[in-house]
């Protein structure tokens, strides 16, 4: 007689022994655990730093970088700078967005894996367990920048505009967090370029993004190189 649910007679179900049912156990936790990872950031820096005129002064693009790592503190004050939450009883943030969408989500590749950035619990969640640096755009040196952000536009939050206002209010609201990258990695002595020039079609099933979400740009940042 078949099982009704597995269509297999039960005397030839493969039976797992003790080992291989452990084995297959370990392997779940561990599958399950890569899901939900979170790294919870320190508190952002929000005061002192270098001053805004001297920071424009030194405002530059690098594509030379040290393999050296952020260190956390700093890697949350970067990620609260660029797009973070800056008057909790609002949910306002430190950019500006068309219409109030909120539309841009922020993205970090590391070396070990892809994250987004939660703002509002100013966590950074698992969205990939793999290396996409390489995938970030088409340059030599991403895949060696020890970060490398990329801002995907969720389109779905933008309803009431048409596909060329979503088009462009995106790149806008992109365009204004990576400059706040840029002045907060030239107050802090850090390396930063903004790219354009990303393999959407390859980058973009990579990430698992939905038809509706849009990659807008990418931006590598780093310590300079020695």
């Amino acid at each position: 007689m078949l099982s009704s649910v597995t269509g297999v007679a039960p005397q030839h179900r493969p039976v797992l022994d003790r080992r291989q049912f452990l084995g297959v156990l370990l392997m779940s936790t561990t599958a399950l655990a890569q899901e939900n990872r979170v790294i919870k950031l320190p508190q952002p820096q929000t005061t002192g730093g270098g001053e805004l005129l001297q920071a424009l002064k030194s405002r530059k693009t690098s594509r030379t970088f040290s393999a050296r790592p952020l260190p956390q503190d700093l890697l949350s004050t970067l990620l609260w700078a660029a797009f973070g939450i800056n008057r909790p009883a609002t949910g306002g943030r430190t950019a500006p967005s068309a219409h109030g969408w909120q539309e841009i989500e922020v993205y970090a590749a590391f070396p070990d894996a892809l994250y987004r950035y939660d703002a509002a619990a100013h966590v950074l969640t698992l969205a990939i367990a793999r290396d996409l640096r390489a995938l970030t755009g088409i340059q030599d040196y991403v895949a060696a920048a020890p970060l490398n952000l990329v801002y995907v536009a969720d389109f779905s939050r933008m309803k009431d505009a048409s596909e060329t206002d979503r088009t462009f209010f995106a790149a806008t609201d992109a365009a204004v967090i990576a400059q706040n990258v840029y002045l907060f990695c030239a107050a802090m002595n850090l390396a930063v370029v903004v790219r354009g020039l990303v393999d959407r079609k390859k980058l973009a099933p990579a990430m698992k993004l939905r038809l509706d979400q849009r990659i807008v740009l990418a931006q590598s940042v780093g310590f300079p190189a020695a």
